[in-house]
């Protein structure tokens, strides 16, 4: 009896469970963040119904649903924001679901300082919200990598930057997967107008200082990684301020398979330009387009379209300069007086064609980009000048005039400049995670085609004679000699080939847990027929101690084949034998997560090294790079970089970097031994702080500062151990004030005029609040005795902006 009763138990478990299982359904999966790394504890359930489940630690879960019915599949975590999926399945039907969660940009302590992602690789992880509050002229993404440690900027104007040690070219710059490149023929700060990166449209920034992987490509410094966004909700956003105008709209079509997001900027820096010393009529005009379309196919394929088009166009008509300068004991001043213009054009468009397939937790991706490239510059500019002494007694009545003539010259510019590109790539690149480990792999082909044609010279007269002096053996009579002359024209293709191997690893039991990332890198270029390979390694362990510490070492070698303007002379003759530049990091550091008045603190410090070798020495005038490509040098770079962030004001997140670092090279075969590099900034110091109004957060004050030891430079047309004087120390603040007037969770009256409207900002900004006379270059001017004077030219003074922001 006992065992019928255990036999019938049995079968109406098992008719109940058969009878359940076909009036349900079944929902199955893994959830990612948008780097695709597993996310754990992610809640999942339906909506309206109680229960459900969480991911593992690699991001799968399981949730049985109701059958036959519309359902709302919830994915909750606090880092993230949440995201609903609407489903009707069949009974019995088991549906595959992968969910990709976007980060809380509310919560940047959370995202920075407690994602262990990003902890364990060489990455510092940005939050790109940051950018719309930040104080900064330029508008771009870039005035927040200046804020990091080992970055160095010396041009608010500019968006360039170097980083420990480095120039403006190191440095790399993705884009969803693409590499963007710089202008060319850009002198000055002012001529740049915008970066390449619109804010409005970004999801994600990583930054690497040094001992990046290897799937990041050939350059010595330093990577920047952005991903554009692919919206889930329609949305606009439109900025207007003193310096321009921006517009962003985003959304999703066609049941949501379609995404796009499109801006467009505009952007006028007349104003900030009547600050300068050089006074005339400036006419800078920089806008662009970009639009990311992407369409999900179905779940495993999907195709976006990447499209970029700019112009940028700077005119100006100089009249008069004037500028004071010199010591205490020698009061210099200089008045220029000028004659014709300058107008230069920058035209760029970037078209990029990806699929993205993905089966059996495996990613394949191939991407086909065309980078479209035309620059003109064309000025013909006379400058009258006279050094004056000035009255150095400040108790005098006449304290900054005039007091004697020491001497007069002119000179005459003259440019005709052209360059033209085109760079074709097709790439592809793969990841693959197989337990404890994550594969990447890509390879990628380059044709670039490059003409480049330049008609530029420069004729100086001091005291009533040419320089150079013509009494010279070689000249004729009546014969006027020219400061600098360049005259070529250059026409040329060649094809790039590179390729990358590298696994990430994870393991460690309870006590302590590990990281190792390994990889190849390896190129070859058939314009000199060199081929190499990089080979790259982080190892990173976080032991079980009471304190949460992670230490990280890596190591790893970075080539850098040239790009045109390293293989070109001043006078237009080619290098061809040129190679590769080398550069071998190490770098040593300690991740320190920590708790002050219970809230969120990180203090990040890295110990680098960087052996230098086959290097091709350059200067630096303003942002203009001069390189002598038929030299080489040796060198090193040594330092080590502080950052503290965290919740300094409740609720809110601020930072402070400090660097500390040493550059030389040798150039060979000039007998000088080891100099500073153009890039020597031995202390560097930024610090980015926000607060509010306690009793209304709503009011919020954001300030930058930056303090940078001064750079090396000398007199033009000299050899670069010349080059070793030092300019003042850079030092700027700029403060911003906001008033939220509506956000996205404030209720709003039926009669408010921002009824319709999402979010409201309305800020207002000083640029150069200590209103500092900071130096970016020289002009040198010789006097009655031939003796010559370095004028320094400065960048902006104070000035105000009032800027608007609506999004809807």
């Amino acid at each position: 009896m006992q065992q019928q009763r255990v036999f019938l138990s049995f079968l109406f478990s098992l008719m109940f469970s058969l009878t359940w299982a076909q009036q349900n359904a079944l929902v199955e999966g893994y959830v990612r963040n948008t780097n695709g790394v597993a996310i754990e504890l992610v809640n999942v359930a339906v909506k309206g119904h109680p229960g459900g489940t969480a991911s593992d630690d690699k991001g799968y879960f399981k949730l049985e649903v109701p059958a036959d019915t519309n359902l709302v599949i919830v994915f909750s975590h606090i880092e993230f924001l949440t995201r609903e999926v609407k489903i009707k399945l069949s009974k019995g039907e088991v549906y595959k679901l992968k969910t990709t969660l976007e980060n809380n940009v509310e919560m940047l302590n959370q995202v920075d300082v407690r994602n262990e992602d990003y902890r364990y690789a060489n990455i510092v992880r940005l939050n790109p919200k940051v950018i719309s509050s930040l104080p900064n002229s330029s508008g771009g993404i870039e005035a927040l990598i200046k804020t990091l440690p080992g970055v160095v900027s010396n041009s608010e104007l500019s968006s360039q930057y170097s980083v420990r040690g480095g120039n403006f070219d190191e440095n790399l710059i993705y884009v969803n997967d693409i590499e963007i490149y710089r202008p060319q023929l850009i002198r000055a700060g002012e001529q740049e107008g915008l970066s390449f990166v619109n804010p409005d449209m970004v999801e994600s920034i990583n930054f690497s200082a040094g001992g990046f992987e290897a799937k990041y490509g050939d350059k010595m410094s330093s990577v920047l990684d952005v991903k554009y966004k692919s919206p889930k909700t329609k949305s606009a956003t439109v900025s207007a301020s003193l310096l321009g105008l921006t517009a962003q709209v985003e959304g999703t079509a066609f049941g949501r398979r379609l995404s796009y997001s499109a801006g467009f900027r505009y952007k006028t820096s007349k104003y900030v330009l009547n600050s300068l010393d050089t006074k005339g009529e400036y006419f800078p005009s920089y806008l662009d387009f970009q639009g990311l379309f992407t369409y999900q196919i179905n779940e495993r394929h999907e195709i976006s379209l990447l499209t970029y088009v700019s112009q940028n166009k700077y005119q100006l008509i100089p009249e008069s300069r004037q500028t004071s300068f010199g010591t205490l004991t020698q009061a210099l001043g200089l008045n220029v007086y000028f004659e014709g213009q300058e107008l230069d054009k920058y035209q760029s468009t970037l078209g990029a064609l990806s699929y993205k397939y993905e089966y059996n937790d495996v990613v394949y991706k191939w991407i086909a980009s065309a980078y479209l490239d035309y620059e003109q510059e064309s000025y013909d500019i006379l400058g009258q000048y006279y050094l004056n002494e000035l009255e150095k007694d400040l108790g005098s009545e006449s304290a900054g005039d005039s007091l004697n003539n020491i001497g007069v010259g002119s000179y005459l510019k003259h440019g005709r400049n052209q360059f033209e590109a085109m760079i074709l790539s097709l790439k592809h690149v793969g990841q693959k995670s197989i337990a404890s480990h994550d594969l990447n792999w890509g390879m990628e082909y380059k044709n670039e085609n490059i003409y480049d044609k330049i008609r530029q010279w420069q004729v100086k007269d001091s005291a009533g004679y040419s320089l150079p002096f013509p009494d010279t053996v070689g000249y004729y009579p009546g014969f006027v000699p020219m400061f600098q002359n360049a005259r070529s024209e250059n026409l040329l293709s060649s094809n790039r080939y590179s390729a990358h191997l590298q696994d990430t690893y994870n393991f460690g039991g309870d006590s302590t847990s590990m990281y190792i990332n390994a990889g190849l890198r390896a190129q070859y270029w058939d314009f000199n027929h060199q081929f190499f390979v990089s080979p790259r390694l982080t190892y990173a362990i976080k032991p079980n101690w009471q304190r949460d510490v992670l230490l990280r070492f890596s190591v790893g070698s970075y080539y850098q084949p040239p790009f045109f303007k390293e293989y070109r002379s001043e006078d237009g003759s080619l290098n061809t034998n040129i190679k590769a530049q080398e550069s071998y990091h190490i770098v040593l550091a300690s991740d320190y997560n920590f708790k002050i008045w219970n809230r969120p603190f990180k203090f990040v410090s890295e110990l680098y090294y960087k052996y230098l070798n086959n290097l091709i020495p350059y200067t630096i005038d303003n942002v203009l790079i001069r390189y002598y490509p038929n030299e080489l040098a040796r060198g090193y770079t040594a330092g080590i970089d502080f950052r503290l962030f965290g919740e300094f004001v409740p609720g809110i997140d601020s930072w402070a970097s400090m660097s500390f670092m040493k550059s030389e090279e040798d150039v060979i075969c000039d007998n000088h031994g080891y100099i500073p590099r153009p890039t020597d900034r031995r202390f560097n110091a930024s610090i980015y702080f926000q607060d509010y109004l306690p009793r209304n957060p709503n009011f919020k004050v954001h300030l930058t500062l930056f303090y940078g030891s001064g750079l090396p430079f000398g007199p033009p047309e000299s050899p670069r151990y010349k080059q070793v004087a030092r300019m003042p120390a850079y030092f700027r603040t700029d403060i911003g004030f906001t008033a939220v007037l509506k956000d996205e969770q404030s209720k709003t009256d039926k009669q408010s005029l921002f009824k319709h409207l999402k979010k409201v900002l309305l800020t207002v900004e000083i640029f150069n609040l200590m209103n500092r006379n900071n130096t970016v270059s020289y002009v040198w001017v010789s006097d009655i005795y031939n003796r010559q004077y370095a004028v320094p030219n400065y960048l902006t003074g104070i000035r105000f902006n009032v800027k608007l922001t609506i999004k809807i």
